[in-house]
């Protein structure tokens, strides 16, 4: 059963599944990356085809990308998928 937002849900249970600390290792590791390629985020957005403010959103951990993404920014910043995956 997927997530999804309830307000039945206790705070320990809307803590369990705060994305914060995915969102924010990936912005972290986004913007390496991205920054070691000596590219700004126009740059990174006009090569990997993804719009810029969805960019920025994931450089300030608003939110996070989906599958089909990642391979995308991969792409653009010629690197393994893996490696903007927190953990990974």
């Amino acid at each position: 059963m997927p997530f999804t937002q309830s307000k039945k849900m206790t705070p320990k249970q809307r803590k369990e599944f705060d994305p914060s600390t995915f969102a924010g290792k990936f912005a972290t590791k986004l913007k390496s990356l991205r920054e070691k390629k000596k590219l700004t985020v126009q740059e990174l957005a006009e090569v990997s085809g993804i719009p810029l403010q969805t960019l920025y959103c994931w450089e300030s951990a608003d939110r996070c990308p989906v599958n089909e993404q990642i391979l995308d920014l991969a792409e653009a910043l010629e690197t393994k998928p893996g490696t903007l995956i927190p953990g990974r």
